[in-house]
């Protein structure tokens, strides 16, 4: 929505806010993952034996301890894992944690080899890994408080956006949909007679032009600037200088914002600074990785899972004609097709009769979803809130036809009538959960769930398939989106 007028400047008083909560609050985090880390190591290796000491100089355990505390945060300095742009955002924080880890390790080798320093094995092989896990652990748990403080408006960093109106408003929605982000749009400066946009549903004011940044700094009291287009000032290292001098963080947001992440590279060329996107590879180590760990993970759930298959088996014969299994042609990787397994939900020939029920589709695009679906049983409707419907899936992760995580399967129907640049999700296999199962599932827009597999599909990554994993577990738990 805009509205036509002149433009106005329109003062707003300055909110002191932080982004992120102090350092220290990460420190103490951190401790308390690492002593955690620490006593853990001691009593599995030494039980409850204070005594034990370091073979040759005879340094106590506890001693060692008490110094892997001060080394340990020392370490996730040096990994960087106290930079204020990965801290609560992205799965970047809690790689590099991994790394830290590593890190103390490499601190132990040089003890060792330097100093002949002997350390048990045995309290090694927990102390690190029990380190990595508790303070990934504990920092997700600050992180999930993040979030909840930012919904309640704090914690926000005070955006002023910088553009044209299309753009601004562009951006400023897709800052909206992830509001954990923390940032808050107060102000815009734009070339158009307007005198506010609506952006997510909220009134913006418009500052000024896109030559008024600074006096838009000092009216909104804002904390980040952020160009959205060309339209933006070209002497950008001028407009730099003054938001350093004024304490203002300045982002440039491009037009290929989906895109960015570990495929862009700024390269000098010619003494210019180029955004070089490279191509999405899904080949090497982590991908073989993936495809050993997908194929172990399910064959050891068909295992332990065995009793509840059987029992959900039983229950689905005893209440419905039919057979207990629903399987359905879907397109996996590369355009191959393949029969997708669940455990039926749904009446017998619930596919013939869709077409009664085309009135009451409540999906767009290209997807077909009726909330009280009159098809779905009663159990169906039960597996189908605690996702216990998909389980089977884990037979087509075992024959390579899935992986656990991934896009939406798409059916041939649907992939018969995508775009060009929707097609980019067919390069890696569909997923028993993702980036859609875990942001709504059923409630997402058929264009945000899109291009939310598009961002997986671009920017994947070991650490991300388990940041998603351990967020399907919570978004089961609160069912949102399932029917």
């Amino acid at each position: 929505m805009v509205r036509l007028s002149s433009p106005v400047a329109v003062a707003v008083p300055r909110r002191v806010s932080r982004s992120i909560p102090e350092k220290l609050t990460y420190l103490a985090v951190d401790v308390v993952g690492v002593t955690f880390a620490a006593v853990a190591a001691h009593v599995l290796r030494f039980g409850f034996w204070l005594s034990a000491e370091l073979p040759g100089p005879g340094i106590p355990y506890v001693v060692i301890a008490l110094a892997s505390i001060p080394t340990w945060l020392g370490v996730l300095a040096l990994a960087g894992c106290y930079d204020r742009r990965v801290l609560g955002v992205g799965s970047e924080e809690f790689r590099r944690i991994l790394n830290g880890g590593v890190h103390f390790l490499a601190v132990v080798a040089i003890l060792h080899f330097v100093f002949g320093l002997v350390f048990a094995r045995g309290w090694v092989g927990v102390m690190i890994p029990v380190a990595v896990v508790a303070t990934a652990t504990a920092r997700y748990g600050l992180r999930r408080w993040l979030y909840h403080q930012r919904a309640r408006g704090r914690y926000l960093h005070r955006m002023l956006l910088v553009g044209s109106p299309s753009t601004v408003v562009d951006v400023g929605e897709h800052l909206a949909r992830v509001g954990w982000s923390g940032y808050r749009v107060v102000g815009v400066c734009v070339d158009a007679p307007v005198t506010e946009l609506t952006i997510a549903g909220e009134r913006v004011p418009v500052v000024g032009s896109t030559r008024d940044i600074r006096r838009g700094i000092e009216q909104c009291g804002v904390d980040s600037v952020a160009l959205t287009d060309e339209s933006a000032p070209r002497d950008l290292q001028d407009l730099a200088g003054a938001t350093v001098q004024s304490g203002v963080e300045l982002l440039v947001a491009p037009a290929i914002t989906d895109v960015a992440g570990p495929r862009t590279v700024v390269r000098p060329v010619a003494g210019l600074a180029l955004l070089h996107v490279e191509e999405p590879t899904f080949s090497g180590p982590q991908r073989v990785a993936k495809d050993v760990m997908d194929r172990l993970v399910a064959a050891v759930g068909l295992l332990l899972l065995s009793p509840v298959f059987v029992a959900v088996a039983v229950a689905i014969r005893s209440t419905s004609p039919g057979p207990i299994f629903f399987r359905q042609l879907r397109v996996g990787r590369g355009g191959d097709r393949f029969a997708i397994v669940k455990f039926r939900t749904m009446v017998q020939d619930a596919e013939a009769l869709q077409h009664h029920l085309s009135n009451d589709n409540e999906a767009d695009g290209l997807l077909f979803k009726v909330r009280a679906d009159p098809r779905v049983t009663p159990v169906g409707r039960f597996l189908r809130r605690w996702s216990i419907d998909e389980l089977p899936q884990l037979w087509n992760v075992l024959r390579g036809d899935m992986s656990l995580v991934g896009p939406r399967p798409p059916l041939p129907s649907e992939v018969e009538q995508y775009e060009h640049h929707v097609s980019r999700r067919l390069l890696v296999k569909p997923g028993m959960t993702g980036l859609w199962q875990v942001s709504g599932r059923s409630d997402l827009y058929w264009d945000e769930a899109i291009r939310l597999d598009l961002y997986y599909v671009d920017h994947w990554s070991p650490i991300m398939d388990i940041a998603i994993i351990l967020r399907t577990f919570r978004a089961v738990v609160r069912g949102s989106g399932a029917y």
